[in-house]
């Protein structure tokens, strides 16, 4: 599929990859579910930050669907290569610089921080202003399908 990582290639991951994966979004579901396959195979190392798990659990929440949140925790658990990342001084110390140089939202900017911090090759998303990032590549997902 187009846009997949090279294998062993680390990966930052942004919170609608795991939504559209979730919702088996009728355009965008089958790309991410493979692209979620080769981090739960082991082939490629991926990073998010603890904020796609609060971004996640929300709607889920709000509807009062515990199923969808336990299926929701169940997801983010069996992940062995998908390392989950709390925001500390110093992320959010980077984020407000990517925030203020792109104007991008506080979310995308905790996201991208995550990602360039931790080495990461590429970052996955759907959001047109990650178009202006030039730290990592930033691969949106709009463009593969």
């Amino acid at each position: 599929m187009q846009g997949l990582p090279l294998e062993r290639q680390r990966i930052g991951l942004d919170t609608n990859v795991f939504i559209y994966f979730l919702e088996d979004h009728p355009r965008y579901g089958t790309w991410c579910a493979s692209l979620l396959d080769l981090i739960e195979r082991g082939r490629n190392p991926a990073v998010t930050s603890t904020v796609t798990l609060l971004e996640l659990l929300v709607q889920p929440y709000r509807d009062q669907k515990d199923e969808l949140v336990q299926k929701i925790f169940a997801l983010t658990s069996t992940y062995p290569k998908l390392e989950w990342v709390p925001v500390t001084m110093n992320l959010a110390d980077r984020a407000a610089e990517l925030r203020a140089r792109y104007r991008l939202s506080t979310p995308d900017t905790i996201q991208l921080a995550t990602a360039i911090t931790h080495k990461a090759a590429r970052f996955y998303g759907n959001d047109r202003g990650l178009r202006k990032v030039k730290e990592i590549e930033c691969v949106i997902v709009e463009d593969l399908i």
